[in-house]
């Protein structure tokens, strides 16, 4: 059953790491390439959509999966280390800095009327937006690709030196 929850926990966190990933090398190149107006309203579309059951499975799943399975592998060690740090990587720089630091910037986003407001506050917006949510997500994408890292470590462990 352990290897069941390590290899379920494995397929979330690289799927997160993915996602992640695919925002830094190229959504959001894309959409830096955007005007004002529309690098707002796309961010506010995408922001909103991604809040969706698969994305929650996923991000959620990760989170609560990583701790579960590194404690059904206490006393298994280097493994338990591996999932161990692992845990702790995500658990800080990937769901941490999202809920800290992308979340209330999607919120303060979300809340702000671009149809109603002035080129140069749409301006200040993404200004205000843009380069520190990019930041924040280039730190989830390389805590989340250590969290992946980590677990395959884990799983190649416990498949060739198991205790």
């Amino acid at each position: 059953m352990t290897t069941v929850f390590l290899l379920i926990t494995a397929v979330l966190t690289a799927l997160i790491a993915g996602l992640f990933y695919a925002y830094s090398c190229s959504v959001v190149l894309g959409l830096g390439k955007l005007s004002d107006m529309e690098y707002l309203k796309s961010m506010q579309s995408i922001n909103r959509e991604i809040l969706n059951p698969v994305f929650f499975m996923s991000f959620m799943g990760t989170a609560i999966l990583l701790p579960v399975t590194t404690f059904l592998f206490r006393g298994e060690q280097p493994a338990f280390l591996f999932l161990l740090l692992a845990s702790a990587a995500y658990l800080i720089g990937v769901f941490g800095v999202t809920v800290a630091g992308n979340v209330p910037l999607n919120d303060m986003l979300d809340k702000f009327d671009i149809n109603g407001s002035t080129a140069d506050a749409i301006s200040q917006m993404r200004g205000n937006f843009e380069n520190r949510w990019n930041l924040l997500n280039n730190i989830r994408t390389v805590f989340s690709v250590i969290s992946i890292v980590l677990v395959i470590c884990g799983c190649i462990w416990n498949k060739y030196f198991p205790e």
